[in-house]
């Protein structure tokens, strides 16, 4: 990391310091210049972008920025879809640099993360991308070197379909959500890696304790209080980087800039959110006007009206709203912890205002989120829920299903060790059995060494949950569950085989891993077949939601939407969630598998895809490859 004091020198030097104002491209700034109906973004088939630094500023504080065409957030690129595009990017970092184009479907060696798919743009170089676009919808770009893309490296794009659009709008606004912090990536995640909890300044309290024993009986919360105590966890760990160290920013503005975007009342206004954080999960709603979900991760939806909906980090929703009075509304982006936050405001004039909502009570986690079924025990927060699958998880069927594909067994309902903290001794792997009214357990045939800190012996599929904090809101919160396709999925076929891949942590050394196994130490990829239908299992021994992404591809969710399931490259998997998604790949190479939140990513939850062409994958395949990628 370059220090502050010796960039202004350079700076100054060559006279390449930026004005703050200047960073923020016209389309992110407030009023006129962020209506997109009358601006044009970077749009064409060829464009120059040059990676650099700068100095940003938010709600009056400065710190480094790492930029693209001088700018935080990076242009907004404006494509249709059927043109070939080509990019030069030219690296004038002492670093090197890249870009990811985060769901667009293109040639492997396109896709930009070093040491999987090319080596890297190195200082003083230039490399070009060139891909045709098979798809249309709101996407967006990023550095997938080091922690780069927290320093403002990410960039919106929008393609334009070939044919009519089926969402009719008469004005759009563009919503990059993203955190930056002032220590530095670098310090936040070293200091993570020496407490995972140095940023949780949310621990439940004396007060605390009174106040749930009112409301849930006294021998019932203590004997919660207790059984955390046991296990050496907190209740409140829902983000490990939180307010205490993040600022939150809507295109590139703090919460004090109040970034404005105004309407016409009576208009059709699409807004199209992007979450380019690195770490964190934003609850978005805008008090007094619904939204129509029309497209989610790019693709159409068929509309779903809702108040609001938690967006994962690398997620997309695209809403149209129809404000029709002459008035402000808040748009308001609370952190999933709600430790934080950022707004902005929709208005039919500059100057205009509405009331920002205060934060709302912290939530906490439940024995559900362990993927334990503690439905009948009295006092939980927020009423821990029955184990019970639903029936819109869509995992009925799998019987069939060859499970071979890592030696796992299909496993029904799923509890969590915690040996990891002090509590009962771990399940020994390739452990499965049944619990005491008879349901059967997850099973585990992973490495279950220290990055291993607890397991999911009861997970349940969570689709039908809106998320942390937004189980108990008095209004509309979308879930996986009620998202359709617009358009039939193109594969229709049942899955030939299932890979079951389970997310693994011992958080209290801030270790993140596939299986148990760190990309470090990972020797083979996980192994496609071009062509083939696939169903990929996910479970989360986890505490902390994940948003898994899965480059090349998009994925079917099994929700119980038949052939309309939505299709996505990016979900979130819940704490103690076991949730299955349909794949056909389609191109060949290797591919990155891995969650989005960037500091556990950098720590190891990362893996490889290989899509290869022959009629038939390595049954054992999946769990062993690793050549420092993105270490």
């Amino acid at each position: 990391m370059f220090s502050r004091r010796t960039f202004l020198q350079t700076a100054a030097a060559s006279g390449s310091v930026l004005a703050a104002t200047s960073l923020v491209p016209a389309w992110a700034r407030s009023g006129p210049a962020a209506n997109l109906s009358g601006l044009q973004p970077l749009s064409g088939t060829e464009f120059d972008l040059t990676v650099g630094r700068a100095e940003l500023a938010i709600d009056g504080r400065t710190g480094p920025a790492v930029t693209v065409n001088g700018q935080v957030p990076a242009p907004l690129l404006r494509w249709r879809e059927g043109d070939e595009i080509t990019l030069r990017v030219h690296n004038t970092l002492d670093a090197d640099t890249s870009i990811h184009w985060h769901g667009i479907l293109l040639p492997n060696e396109m896709d930009g993360v070093p040491g999987v798919t090319f080596p890297g743009i190195r200082p003083g170089e230039t490399f070009t991308y060139r891909f045709p676009l098979r798809q249309a919808g709101t996407y967006w770009y990023h550095s997938h070197s080091g922690l780069q893309e927290q320093l403002g490296h990410y960039g919106p794009i929008i393609i334009e379909p070939r044919g009519t659009d089926p969402v009719r709008y008469d004005r759009e606004y563009v919503i990059v959500l993203s955190d930056y912090t002032f220590e530095g990536p670098h310090r936040v995640f070293q200091r993570l890696m020496a407490s995972s909890d140095t940023y949780n300044f949310q621990q439940r309290t004396v007060p605390d304790f009174f106040r749930e024993a009112s409301r849930n009986g006294f021998m019932a919360t203590l004997r919660d209080r207790l059984m955390w105590g046991q296990m050496r966890m907190s209740p409140t760990d829902i983000s490990d980087a939180t307010a205490a160290t993040m600022d939150y920013l809507i295109n590139g503005h703090g919460p004090g800039d109040n970034w404005t975007g105004l309407f016409e009342p009576g208009e059709r206004v699409r807004l199209r959110f992007i979450n380019a954080s690195a770490m964190t999960f934003f609850n978005v709603r805008i008090p007094g006007l619904p939204m129509t979900v029309v497209q989610a991760d790019g693709l159409n939806v068929q509309p779903v009206e809702t108040d609001e909906f938690q967006i994962g980090v690398a997620e997309t929703y695209d809403v149209v709203i129809q404000p029709r009075d002459d008035r402000a509304y808040t748009l308001m982006c609370e952190t999933n912890d709600r430790s934080g936050y950022v707004r902005g405001t929709l208005a039919p004039r500059m100057g205009m205002t509405a009331p920002v909502p205060p934060l709302r009570e912290r939530p906490t986690l439940t024995m559900r989120d362990m993927g334990m079924d503690h439905g009948s025990m009295p006092g939980m927060a927020h009423g821990a829920a029955s184990a019970e699958q639903p029936a819109a998880s869509g995992h009925a069927g799998h019987g069939n299903m060859d499970h071979s594909a890592h030696g796992q067994g299909h496993a029904g309902m799923a509890g969590m060790d915690h040996s990891g903290h002090g509590a009962a001794p771990a399940a020994p792997a390739g452990h499965a059995g049944h619990d005491m009214s008879g349901n059967d357990m997850q099973r585990h045939d992973h490495p279950q060494g220290p990055g291993v800190a607890g397991v999911a012996m009861q997970p349940v599929s969570r689709l039908d949950e809106p998320g942390a904090g937004l189980e108990d809101v008095p209004h509309r919160a979308l879930t996986y569950a009620q998202l359709r396709s617009l358009d039939p999925n193109p594969d229709h076929r049942a899955p030939g085989r299932e890979i079951e891949i389970h997310l693994t942590s011992n958080m209290e050394r801030y270790m993140w891993s596939f299986d148990g196994v760190r990309f470090s130490e990972v020797v083979e990829p996980i192994q496609f077949v071009k062509g083939e239908r696939l169903r990929l299992t996910m479970v989360n021994d986890t505490m902390m939601v994940h948003p898994i992404h899965l480059h090349g591809m998009f994925f079917d969710v099994v929700n119980g939407a038949r052939h309309n399931m939505p299709r996505k490259h990016t979900i979130n998997v819940k704490p103690g969630e076991k949730l299955s998604v349909d794949v056909t790949p389609e191109d060949v190479g290797d591919w990155a598998f891995h969650c989005h939140l960037l500091y556990h990513m950098h720590a190891g939850m990362f893996q490889v895809v290989s899509v290869r062409p022959g009629e038939h994958a390595d049954p054992h395949a999946g769990h062993r490859m690793g050549h420092g990628a993105h270490q």
